[in-house]
Parts: structure tokens; sequence; C-alpha cells
């Protein structure tokens, strides 16, 4: 392996010395020249209208300057989207956020830049067709948006309700997909949609949002800005919505203050699709396509995702708008992705032009794909031990609308794989031909005409166990659908209660007398206040990808012990939660919610017990910028090896605008049963800072909690299953 690296070493230094050698035409062809030069060249020798061009995401080609065409949208959401290739299909972001699992996630980044890189080579090799969409190397994901409201659609495509996991989870996807090569980036990322986006997708092309500068920093800023200042994330995408009376894309504090001047940002940014448009036609702060074009780009909005307003740039150049010079700094950060991503170098200079079309669903790829799924399903309740199930049983009866449903398991932003297992097939692959299964569809998702379910459940009466696999789908919940179901609207859920047929169902299987299981696939939080109560087992398995049903079956049957933590909050019911329209986050989210939940963030049950002990800290006082050491005792108390998701929360005691609690570091580790590891945090002067009133970052004095422990703080937690949270105090001087 070392003799491979030198050569490969050796032939890019022999490739790099040919390079400086040859002659070229312009001097943004040569790859010995700085990106800086090679950029600044390139921009001078375009027209204006040729520059304006460029700023629409379906660039077109420059013939004169051998400038290949190119669209700067693609999708990687769980894995490389929306291309006619088959590609690796990874859980739902919400689900890979279940996982807590930061090592996975940078090597999802890795693997999916892979299979990217990989169709992007293919298509260049074959047919020159990187102008066409969803083959660019550029990929608009991740979303970070706060998830603050269950009902809304596209809350799935996000990392969940916590800034630090969304931020965390956010980053080792960034830096796995980007990559580590010094001068190439693999793949660009695309932090979006910035910034305080979440719902209702109705609205979401005009209405104004006002919060807090508490709120805009404590919550809906901090994971963009560890992307932006931590990760490097090459892009940002500005979101469809007006904050404080400007469109996003526009607006004087987001992009210019912060974004731009605060974190320094140097990246480019994209707008969301058709969101300049909406600058005249929707929010109605500008006359015509031309002004606000011009607004958008002064902004630092460099794409245009659409193909009309941008184009207006010429005749406002002409009309003294804006110059030329101006449209050049917007240009030059475009050039300076696409030279970084190798674009216009040879292929034996940059190591990841060669990845060829194999890397495509490699197996190390599938495996991962099946990792993930099994790391992000989360047990919820298990009575009487019911989990896991005997392989030995004569009958199991296999019901519900996401028993045999791939398309839910995909998702939305998704691929397409060869092979998708659902839960029907992954338990008939578990068991063989030893178990008889009978297979029944038994409900839709929604249906009001109170069906009859007694042919049915005689039907299943002499079954060993009982096994109900439904929730909602992505074909209910989503991006600003077309879709007005009972409890469904335009993408967004209008109540975060299980339909009704659903647990009509599940009463008639009790009413049987047999085990019954609930396995729901759900982009969100579902209220389930009668199924918690009366349901022996139930299993949170999202929309697990291409492997989900293998997954959900290695769970089952004691093959994976469930590991996985709610992301979000599941509330018990509607009048939980306040206005969907409202952002403030009072109330919201388990940092703020006052109420009981009924599932808390962080919990997950395993098929073995842990116990946190022996909580020790470096100091008993600290002052401004000093860091303070935690170590907990965590033993597995059970039979079984299992994995332990440590979450440390900073609770401050009597202050203003503290959060009840906070996430602020979390470990996943393995346990032999009856065994034991100390885990250590470093609690820095950061993590024990709040946001004041005015948005500032605070050091407050007072009396400080550390709670260690399996899931959020709560009594619910315990109530539950979650081992006994630990817990001490510091005092902040």
């Amino acid at each position: 392996m070392k003799n491979i690296f030198f050569c490969l070493i050796i032939s890019v230094a022999f490739t790099s010395s040919i390079a400086a050698q040859k002659k070229y035409e312009y001097d943004f062809q040569n790859p010995s020249l700085s990106i800086e030069k090679r950029v600044n060249d390139l921009v001078s020798r375009l027209t204006l209208n040729e520059k304006v061009l460029q700023m629409l995401n379906a660039a077109p080609a420059i013939t004169r300057l051998s400038i290949p065409a190119y669209d700067w949208w693609n999708e990687c959401l769980h894995g490389v989207a929306r291309t006619k290739f088959k590609t690796t299909s990874y859980p739902q972001a919400i689900g890979m956020a279940a996982t807590f699992d930061v090592d996975a996630m940078k090597m999802m980044g890795d693997y999916t830049a892979e299979e990217g890189r990989a169709i992007f080579n293919e298509s260049n090799r074959t047919d020159t067709s990187s102008s066409r969409r969803y083959i660019g190397l550029t990929y608009w994901t991740p979303n970070i948006n706060i998830f603050r409201d269950p009902r809304w659609g596209r809350g799935q495509e996000t990392y969940g309700e916590d800034p630090f996991l969304t931020a965390s989870i956010g980053k080792a996807f960034v830096t796995g997909l980007q990559g580590n090569d010094p001068k190439y980036l693999k793949a660009a990322g695309c932090a979006k949609h910035y910034a305080i986006h979440s719902g209702p997708e109705s609205l979401r092309h005009q209405f104004n949002v006002n919060v807090s500068d508490h709120d805009l920093w404590d919550t809906y800023l901090s994971a963009f800005r560890e992307l932006v200042e931590n990760a490097k994330v090459a892009g940002v995408m500005c979101a469809y919505n007006a904050y404080a009376g400007q469109p996003c894309c526009g607006s004087d504090k987001l992009m210019i203050d912060i974004l731009r001047r605060q974190w320094k940002f140097a990246g480019y940014v994209t707008s969301d699709c058709g969101a300049i448009d909406d600058f005249f036609e929707r929010h109605k702060l500008f006359p015509d396509a031309e002004s606000s074009s011009v607004d958008a780009v002064l902004h630092g909005t460099d794409v245009e995702c659409g193909n009309r307003t941008y184009k207006t740039l010429t005749q406002a150049v002409k009309d003294g708008k804006i110059s030329e010079k101006e449209i050049d700094v917007s240009l030059k950060r475009l050039f300076t992705i696409r030279f970084r991503l190798g674009m216009f170098d040879p292929t034996d200079m940059v190591k990841y032009a060669q990845i060829p079309i194999t890397a495509l669903e490699s197996q190390p790829h599938k495996d991962h794909a099946l990792k993930m799924a099994r790391e992000s399903i989360v047990l919820l309740r298990n009575q009487n031990n019911l989990l896991p199930l005997r392989k030995t049983m004569k009958k199991i009866a296999v019901l519900g609308p996401n028993a045999d449903n791939v398309n839910t398991q995909l998702g939305n932003y998704n691929g397409q794989p060869s092979v998708v297992t659902t839960v029907l097939q992954g338990i008939k692959e578990k068991l063989g031909g030893s178990v008889e299964i009978f297979y029944s569809k038994a409900t839709n998702f929604v249906d009001s005409t109170h069906p009859d379910f007694s042919k049915l459940t005689d039907s299943v009466k002499d079954a060993d166990v009982l096994i109900y696999v439904g929730g909602i789908s992505p074909r209910l919940e989503g991006e600003e659908m077309r879709v007005s179901q009972r409890g469904f609207s335009g993408g967004d859920r209008t109540t975060i209660a299980l339909p009704s047929v659903q647990t009509d169902f599940l009463k008639a299987l009790k009413a049987t007398g047999k085990p019954v299981i609930f396995i729901m696939m759900t982009g969100s939080a579902i209220a389930i206040p009668w199924e918690a109560e009366n349901i022996p087992a139930i299993i949170d398995a999202w929309y697990g990808g291409q492997a989900a049903g293998a997954a959900v079956a290695d769970v089952l049957f004691g093959d994976y012990n469930p590991s996985g933590r709610l992301p979000v909050t599941f509330y018990q019911r509607d009048s939980d939660l306040p206005p969907f329209e409202d952002y403030s986050m009072a109330n919201r989210t388990y940092r703020y919610f006052k109420g009981d939940a009924l599932y808390p963030f962080g919990f997950g049950l395993s098929y073995t017990t842990f116990a946190y002990s022996n909580l020790k800290l470096s100091k008993q006082g600290i002052k401004k910028n000093e860091s303070v050491q935690a170590e907990v005792t965590v033993t597995n108390t059970g039979k079984l090896k299992a994995d332990e998701v440590v979450q440390l929360y900073i609770a401050h005691e009597g202050v203003d605008h503290a959060p009840l609690s906070a996430l602020k570091n979390f470990k996943r580790i393995e346990l032999e049963p009856g065994s034991s590891k100390k885990i250590s945090f470093t609690i820095s002067p950061g993590m024990l800072t709040l946001i004041d009133a005015n948005g500032k970052t605070a050091f407050t004095p007072g009396k400080v909690k550390i709670i260690i422990s399996g899931s959020s703080p709560g009594k619910r937690s315990e109530e539950l299953g979650a081992a006994k949270a630990i817990e001490a105090s510091i005092i902040l001087r």
C-alpha cells in the first residue's frame, strides 16, 4: 500500500511538472498557477452577457474559451439522488440523525461523494453530459434547518430539533462529502435553507419571520455557523421566506453582516429555486425582476436557481443599477468552486476524477446502508420483553401499508438502488421457509370509511405474533405537495396524531389476545398515546432506505440490539404545540417544552440495560474561559452486548432565556454484558455560555447542572425504561 501511495505521489508530481512546462492559450488553463490567478484570468475574458448566464444554475458552455456547460443543481440527501444510475440509498436524514453516530455519518458522506464522482466521471467520459441536471458535483445538501414543529413535512430532511445534534451530524456529513485533499474537493456541500425556515409549506414563498435575537442565535443559526466556520462547507442556499422584512436571499443581517462579515464565508451562495422571483412576485418588495436581481447579487447571492430573473442583470448594468465589477465578485466565487472540484485540470492530476463507475453500490456502501439503518431504529416500548422474537414460531402475521412498501422506505430526495428490502422481505429472508408468514396490507394510511376488520382479524388469530407496519409516508409529507387528505395538507400535517384508521386496526389486533408489535415508518414525530399504553412493543424505523427491511428483521429477531435515539420530541397531542406559524421557541422542543412528552428527545430502549455511576468533575467551580473535565462510568447491567449513546446535557438554574437543558456532547459506545467503561467529556467554555436576550454570547455566573444519561433529562425517560441520569453541579464564578 505504501508503494502504491508513493507511486501515486510521483505520478501526480510528474504530471504537475509536465503541466508547468506545457504552453497554454490562456492562463486559466494552466494547472500550475494558483486557483485565484486562474479564476481572475478566466473572469477577465468573459463578456457581460456571458458572466450573467454563468450565474444561472444551468450555466451554458462558453465554446470560444472551451468552458463546458455546467448545472449546479444536484442532490444527495441520503445518497446520490435523482440520477439515471442506480445508487446506494441510506436512511432518510432524520433516521441518520437517530444514529447519533458522527463517524458513520462522515463515512456515509465519503461514500456518497465517491458515487457522485463515479457518475460525473462516467458521464463526462461517455457523453460529456455534465451540463445535465443531477450529474454535477455541487450538491445542495445538507438541510440543517431546525425541525421546530413536527407538522412540517420537510422535517424528515433535517437532523432533528436540536442545534448541537444538527451541527454535529451536519459537520460530519460535509467533511466526509468534501474529502480531505488539500487542493481538490471530492464534492461540494451546501448548507440549506439559510435561515429560519421550517414551514408551513403553503406559505414558504411569502411569509415574513420575525424572531427574537435570542432565538435567532440560540436555535436557528447555530448549525449554519458550525458548517461555515468549522466544516468549511462550500456552499449555502438562502431560503424562500423573508426575515425582518427582507427576503433571506437579500437580507442585510443574514447575508452581509453575519454570513460574509462575521463568519467570513468565502464560498458560493445559491438561491432556493425560484426564490429571486419571489422578491417581486410573492413578497412584493420590488417592482420587477431587474431590481430584484440587483438586490440579491449585492447581498451575495451568486447563483439563481431559475432561468429568467438573473438574465435581467445585463440590462441592470447598462441601467447603472449594478456594476460589472460587482457581478465579477459572484463570478469569481462560482469559478473558484469549479476549479476546486478539478473541472479545469487533467484527470490524472485529480485523484477523485479517476473513481470508476464500479464504485456505485459497492459492497462497502451497501453494508454501510445496513449499518446505518440498524443504528437508526429506535425501540420505544418493549413490555415484558416481548422482543426479541424467537425464530421457531409457527406463524407470523405481517400487516400494514408499510410492510411491503419500497416508496416509503426511500423517503424523498432519494436515489433508486438496485435492491430494496422491505420489512416483509426482510422477515422472509430471516426465517427462510421454516415459519408460515401471512401478509396483508390491511389498511390504507388514511381512511374515513370506518372499515370492518373482523374478517382479517379472524384469519390471523392462529398466528403467534401480529406485526403491524404502519405510520405515514413521504407521499403524504414532503416539499410543497399537492396532497389533501385527512390530517395532511400541501406536504405538511394538520395533526400529529397517528391516522385513526391505524389506531382502530391496532385495537382490533389487540382484541385477538395475540402479542402485537407496532412498527412505525415516519419522517416525523407521531402522537400515539393509546398505542403507548396498550401495544406491548413499538419500534420507530423512520424511512430507513434500501436496507430498512433487513435492519428491522435483525432487530425483531435479536440479531441486532436496537440503539437508535430520538432526534425529536414525540409529543402526546396537538394541543402541546404552539401555532405552526409561530417561530418563537417558547414551549418548543425538549429545550423549552414545559409539558410531559410522550417520548423524550434522545430516548431509545435496548434489549439490555445500562447504569450510570461515579460522575466526577475535575473542578467544582470555574471562571470564564476555563474548562472542566467530566468522567462517568457506564455499565452494561444486562445479558446482551449493546451500543449505548451517552449524552451530556447542561442546565443553568434560574437564568432567563436559558434552555431547560441542552445537549452539549454525546458518544456512542459498545459494551459487552457486565462490562463497564469510563467515559470522559471536556466541558469547554463555549459549552457553558448562553445566548442573552440581545443574541450575544454571555458567561452567566451561577449554578450549572452537568447531567449525563442515555436520554434527555426528566422523570419521563426513566418511567419509560431509560437508565437513571446522573448529575453534578458546578459554580460559574
